[in-house]
């Protein structure tokens, strides 16, 4: 059995309910610009993929900040029918229209003097987007129906997973709005890009999982690491606490198995081995290309991104490493 690292070796960044762990310099780096820009009252967006950790980070940004009594909302553009999201984001007034029956507080009055995170913000209407830009300009909100328009005090941070100069450049995202918004930009990198991070992760989710399902799981098999350390995980850090929490319940023993992992981690991770081959072994079938890479990647791995050491356990210099790396596309590594 192979114990997980240690998530106090991590930099654990704790907020509230939140959590953000990370050991990669890409991540390091992020953490460091948001303890820089979180004091001020810039607008920010954050972009990545999904299941990257946007909200974790916008929410990171308002503990840290003169904000941080106030109150942090939260809202999924993407996930607000068009025809409901004016009166959600501004609110309205008894009588507004059909179903108005009682006068509604938007999410804007609500995050009053704190913060408004905007997620999905691509997801926008062209029609809405000049709404929010005139709000964020004027920091005046009229709700629906409502003769009167309400000053509002607070710090917006969007996000999405799109390319908004893409859609800026087929029309579908105002110029404007987007400079407006992109005060200070925030990319959080894909789990893929930054694999130092997944043990780290993996054990802090194990440890919370298995304290939640009251069962004495102490680690992964070192299969279940190999898998783990060679998936790309399309769903990001979100699917990486989703296959922890599928393999606690489904363990045996104190154990987690490749058995016991979503059925695609151990399809598209390290193959499988034949019946009586050694944990750490390859199956023969594997091309030598694919085995230095998975080695690689491994020995990366167990000497937490340093490339010094990486080289001197490998047998080469450290600039035929970093030829191989480019290679094989291996990154998110320290120096």
């Amino acid at each position: 059995m192979a114990r997980p690292t240690s998530v106090t070796d991590a930099a654990v960044t704790r907020l509230q309910s939140e959590e953000i762990v990370a050991v990669s310099p890409a991540m390091m780096r992020i953490l460091s610009l948001v303890e820089r820009i979180a004091p001020t009252e810039s607008n920010i967006l954050i972009t990545g993929e999904s299941g990257t950790g946007k909200e974790k980070v916008a929410r990171q940004i308002h503990v840290r900040s003169p904000r941080s009594s106030g109150p942090f909302v939260a809202v999924n553009a993407g996930a607000i029918p068009e025809s409901l999201i004016e009166s959600q984001l501004f609110g309205h007034v008894r009588g507004a229209f059909t179903d108005a029956k009682e006068t509604h507080r938007g999410f804007f009055e609500m995050a009053d003097r704190g913060t408004l995170f905007l997620d999905e913000i691509a997801e926008m209407s062209l029609t809405m987007q000049v709404r929010l830009l005139r709000a964020l300009q004027d920091r005046l909100i009229r709700p629906i129906g409502s003769e009167s328009a309400i000053r509002v005090d607070l710090r917006v941070i969007t996000a999405t997973n799109k390319d908004l100069r893409k859609r800026m450049a087929t029309g579908e995202f105002r110029e404007d709005l987007f400079y407006r918004l992109n005060v200070f930009n925030l990319h959080i990198p894909p789990l893929r890009a930054r694999r130092e991070d997944i043990p780290y992760l993996a054990n802090y989710f194990l440890v919370r999982f298995a304290e939640r399902a009251g069962k004495d799981v102490q680690g992964l098999s070192r299969r279940a690491w190999g898998v783990l350390m060679n998936y790309d995980f399309p769903g990001n850090v979100r699917e990486l606490e989703n296959a922890v929490e599928r393999g606690v319940i489904l363990c045996d023993g104190d154990t987690i198995r490749v058995r016991d992992l979503p059925p695609e981690i151990g399809e598209r991770g390290v193959p499988r081995l034949g019946p009586g081959e050694p944990e750490g072994a390859y199956p023969v079938e594997l091309p030598l290309s694919d085995v230095e890479e998975r080695h690689i990647r491994r020995v990366i791995a167990h000497v937490d991104g340093n490339l010094t050491r990486a080289a001197k356990s490998l047998g080469i210099s450290r600039s035929t490493l970093w030829r191989k790396m480019k290679r094989y596309r291996i990154t998110g590594v320290s120096d």
